[in-house]
């Protein structure tokens, strides 16, 4: 069975990784691999970390493209790889531009479409943006769904797919996570090795999402410089975006505050094993929210909803909104009340425990008739 997976930026890739790993090594698969490099460095960073080599690169990256320059580039060179290649399935994964281009593309040339990450929604189209529609459009093209929830699972039976077709699998990211986590790990910067992680409780920030531009990220930052300010044995760690805007922005407001440390983005092993270290994480990341539970650290959301309730039901996440003494305060309270700090802390994440590859290559052998029974579905209960 021919298997084309197609990915092109950095989140996607570590999610993939572990998958294409997978499917390399199982003697009834044939693996193509396609990336768009929708991102260039970062995704580089992850196939190089797990020692991928893809068959075809579309290196369609260039200095300030946009969406509809990534659409038409990935869209033309996508459909000349299948023309070439005729997959039995093509794999995308989540909700980038590459992942709504793969989809389309395979449909254009009537090729079936398996979509890993499947049934994530917030219920608003503009948030995030494109990447709620990106996945609404993709689950509509979709012959087979991944999904890594019950809940996602709900959301996909709502809008019309058949059950026979979804497969709860858990989510791919917690594969990648543990095979690449090590206690202890040591950084290649000496900033990052300094900090005293046992005595200091380290916040890791992130912060870049289109929708916060502007006010909102203002408020964020504001409110990281207050908590740091009013608690002493709080240090930040902030790896910024390459976004002008979001570095303008944080040298204005964190300039001179001792114990906020901005620093260049980190490749994947070092940031989640920095995640690791941490103690608590803010963020309007979508796949933090996927990372920090599985390693036993509070989520605070700096996003006004989330496409991930399950993290919320579980306990693990708090969504502390874009209000700047919203977002102290739901700091504020997890830094100085141990009680609720460890509720958080030692919440079951209900994302994965490691074998979502495993199910997803059950699921497709099943699929296609060469095993009897379907997987058994991923959920919390059997942790």
């Amino acid at each position: 069975m021919k298997v084309m997976t197609i990915f092109g930026t950095r989140p996607e890739a570590i999610k993939m990784a572990p998958l294409v790993k997978k499917l390399e090594k199982n003697k009834d698969f044939e693996s193509v691999v396609c990336v768009t490099a929708q991102h260039r460095e970062m995704l580089d960073m992850v196939l190089e970390l797990f020692n991928i080599q893809p068959d075809y690169d579309l290196n369609i990256m260039t200095h300030g493209q946009s969406i509809i320059d990534i659409t038409s580039k990935a869209l033309y060179g996508l459909d000349e790889v299948m023309k070439k290649e005729r997959p039995d399935i093509v794999l995308v994964h989540g909700d980038t531009t590459t992942t709504l281009v793969g989809a389309q593309a395979a449909f254009y040339n009537k090729i079936k479409v398996g979509h890993v990450e499947a049934g994530l929604r917030s219920g608003n189209i503009y948030s995030p943006y494109p990447e709620e529609m990106n996945r609404r459009i993709t689950g509509t093209i979709a012959n087979i769904h991944f999904a890594p929830t019950m809940g996602n699972k709900k959301h996909l039976l709502r809008e019309g797919i058949l059950e026979e077709n979804i497969f709860v699998t858990g989510n791919t990211v917690i594969d990648a996570l543990l095979q690449v986590v090590s206690e202890d790990y040591k950084f290649n910067d000496d900033l990052l090795d300094k900090i005293d992680y046992k005595e200091k409780k380290v916040l890791l920030l992130t912060c870049h999402r289109r929708e916060n531009w502007g006010k909102p990220m203002e408020n964020i930052f504001n409110a990281v410089k207050d908590i740091v300010l009013n608690n002493n044995d709080v240090e930040v760690v902030f790896p910024m975006h390459l976004n002008p805007r979001i570095r303008e922005l944080a040298y204005k407001i964190f300039n001179n505050v001792d114990r906020i440390h901005l620093i260049e983005p980190l490749d994947y092993e070092p940031f989640v094993n920095l995640i690791n270290k941490c103690h608590i994480i803010m963020t309007d990341s979508g796949g933090i929210q996927e990372e920090a539970p599985a390693l036993g650290k509070p989520v605070i959301v700096l996003r006004t909803e989330t496409e991930r309730p399950e993290a919320v039901k579980a306990g693990t996440v708090k969504i502390a909104g874009i209000n700047e003494k919203d977002i102290y305060n739901s700091v504020n309270i997890l830094l100085n009340d141990k009680e609720e700090y460890d509720r958080m802390a030692n919440a079951v994440n209900p994302y994965g425990d490691g074998k979502a590859c495993d199910r997803i290559i059950e699921s497709l052998l099943y699929y296609y008739g060469k095993k009897d029974s379907k997987p058994q579905e991923f959920s919390t209960y059997s942790l």
